[in-house]
């Protein structure tokens, strides 16, 4: 039960920095700094060293050969496509769009995890797939931004391919973290998609105009690739290891939450009662997919 709890607080740990990335992350692209290709090779590049420098906090485990093949897989869905077309997306959606696209995250996850995980859906889950998707639904028609994105269908659609994306890798490594400690195949991971990204964010990154960097854009860069990266793709396997793959992805309903809530600190959004609303159906969709039933026991 103890391990549960924290496993919980991984998630939605995670959750929380993803939510809080949307609001950075937008700052960086849109003012100009960096385009989003070099900034995700920062991103991984960062993320790679970080997770090679603290690889000694792991245990030493031997890696089946066959796996590597898996690794690579996971790279592409979770390092390369996945951050490529979220970032990219970003540029030209708004936060608040993005964050909403990214709950549908736990219905393909669920129905992926049915058919690959061999999970059971039942009925509580569904209903709270259902109950957060509609808080969410209505956060999203009330959350506007104020930053408008040059193409919000297509920054929409690419941050759905990211969502997809983001989908298959949770599947990918589920099976990952019941045979490894996270630190053994995620500095793999990183190293595979850092090798990827390399041809698609070099242009981007030598013409970046550093010079030019604020003390908070500097903080931005910072967080996503320190909190945004190494820290959720670190929680995220810790989360996976004692949870259902769609017990996990359903915490994304928070991220509208986070990313509204942020927006009103820093003076671009006001509560509302529809808002306070959202959430509580948020928040309640979150609880019952994470519910342990009373007959079965969850992992």
């Amino acid at each position: 039960m103890k391990t549960r709890y924290w496993a919980l607080i991984a998630a939605f740990t995670v959750q929380l920095l993803y939510g809080l990335t949307f609001t950075f992350a937008k700052d960086v692209i849109s003012g100009g700094y960096i385009k989003p290709f070099g900034f995700i090779l920062i991103r991984v590049a960062g993320a790679t060293a970080l997770f090679w420098l603290f690889s000694f906090l792991g245990p030493r485990e031997k890696i089946d050969r066959k796996d590597y093949l898996t690794f690579f897989y996971a790279a592409i869905f979770g390092v390369a496509l996945n951050m490529l077309c979220f970032f990219k997306g970003l540029e030209f959606t708004t936060p608040i769009h993005a964050s909403v696209i990214m709950i549908t995250v736990p219905i393909i996850v669920l129905v992926l995890s049915s058919f690959y995980l061999k999970e059971s859906i039942t009925t509580l889950k569904i209903f709270g797939v259902i109950l957060g998707f509609s808080g969410a639904f209505v956060l999203s028609i009330y959350g506007k931004s104020n930053l408008e994105g040059d193409n919000i269908l297509l920054g929409n659609l690419l941050v759905f391919i990211n969502a997809i994306s983001y989908s298959i890798y949770i599947i990918i490594i589920k099976k990952l973290t019941n045979k490894y400690h996270p630190f053994t195949f995620i500095r793999w991971l990183f190293l595979f998609g850092l090798i990827m990204v390399i041809p698609f964010g070099y242009n981007d990154l030598v013409t970046a105009q550093f010079s030019t960097f604020t003390p908070y854009i500097l903080f931005s860069v910072l967080f996503v690739v320190v909190g945004a990266t190494f820290g959720t793709y670190l929680l995220n396997p810790l989360a996976l290891k004692h949870l259902k793959a769609s017990t996990v992805t359903t915490f994304i309903y928070i991220q509208p939450v986070i990313a509204g809530i942020f927006a009103i600190i820093m003076g671009s959004d006001t509560v509302t009662p529809v808002k306070i609303i959202a959430s509580t159906l948020i928040f309640a969709g979150v609880y019952l997919v994470t519910k342990k039933p009373k007959v079965e026991l969850e992992r």
